[in-house]
């Protein structure tokens, strides 16, 4: 099975630093992950020497894992189709493409990130058991107790609800 982590566009040191812990690799291999893609941005972790001089990508293979890790990508839909397990910042950007594609998402709140504004929308999408939310200290455990299997499916977009409720707060409705 493959995961995909990801952190947006913003610095997430902890993150992709906790990915690549001992504890975080055993339990993604013990629930039978065996490929692991990164899009790491600018983070500093101990493979970040490998992408300081222009090359794109590297892999590695820890703790029985076969790990890829890039920086960036114009887009990471096929991410996302490929992966049987995302994890990511809680940026709402990602967490709404991920949901629309009903995949199993883990989310950990940057809490460095201006008024803490990714733990209030992981906090409510997990109250509606849509994610799962974790903290760094506790990614591991969250991996090896996460079952989707319970999850509420994520609405599809209606643009129309929207475009009602702005007509409505205009007056033409």
């Amino acid at each position: 099975m493959r995961a995909f982590i990801t952190v947006g566009s913003t610095r997430f040191d902890e993150l992709i630093q906790a990915i690549f812990s001992t504890s975080v690799l055993h339990s993604l291999s013990n629930k039978g992950y065996t490929e692991l893609v990164v899009q790491c941005g600018y983070s500093s972790f101990p493979y970040d020497y490998l992408l300081a001089h222009g090359e794109l990508s590297f892999k590695v293979q820890e703790e029985g894992v076969f790990i890829e890790c890039w920086k960036f990508r114009p887009a990471l839909e096929t991410e996302y189709e490929q992966a049987d397990l995302v994890i990511s910042h809680a940026g709402s950007g990602t967490i709404v493409d991920v949901l629309r594609m009903n995949k199993p998402l883990i989310v950990v709140p940057n809490s460095t990130l201006l008024d803490d504004h990714q733990q209030e929308l992981a906090a409510a999408l997990e109250k509606l058991n849509h994610l799962r939310s974790s903290t760094i200290s506790s990614l591991a455990t969250t991996i090896q107790e996460f079952d989707p299997s319970s999850f509420t499916k994520f609405p599809p977009f209606a643009g129309d609800k929207f475009r009602d409720l702005v007509d409505e707060e205009m007056g033409f409705a």
